[in-house]
């Protein structure tokens, strides 16, 4: 068997594992580096009450707590479904290097995932979407990107 093969049965393992004891979808992922996995996680949105806890997202969790770090550069990913649109920002926030995935987004929709819709929403202004947005009081709260700015020990992202 290929490792890659290994590793993306490893995060179908722990997505049945998951959605069997009612935690959520059929969503597991693992974060793999150097030939070894540095994370695990499944979709547990159910389970904790929390619309963030995705498979990719409980994965980047458990492997940044393993490494004792906020980046996953050099890491692979491996996970059920292909992600959605806020999996994706923590996926590239994380600087993951590569994504494999086993369904796509419009397999996930014949079972009520749609993330067709987050896609489209976010290609609108944002005075067109189902959540509006504006800005208020700018000003102000440009003053912390100044003051973040000459923090003398800020650790770059």
């Amino acid at each position: 068997m290929e490792p890659q093969e290994k590793f993306m049965r490893r995060a179908i393992e722990l997505a049945r594992q998951g959605m069997h004891s009612g935690a959520g979808g059929p969503f597991g992922a693992v974060i793999v580096r150097d030939g070894q996995i540095v994370g695990e996680g499944w979709n547990q949105v159910v389970a904790l009450h929390d619309p963030t806890a995705h498979g990719e997202v409980t994965a980047i969790r458990d492997a940044c707590s393993r490494l004792g770090d906020f980046r996953l550069t050099g890491c692979d990913l491996y996970t059920t479904g292909q992600p959605c649109p806020m999996c994706l920002g923590a996926i590239h926030w994380a600087r993951i290097s590569r994504i494999y995935y086993g369904f796509r987004i419009e397999d996930a929709a014949t079972i009520g995932f749609d993330d067709r819709e987050f896609f489209e929403e976010f290609a609108r202004p944002e005075a067109a979407r189902k959540i509006p947005a504006a800005d208020l009081i700018r000003a102000e709260a440009l003053q912390l990107i100044e003051e973040y700015r000459h923090l003398p020990q800020r650790t770059p992202y």
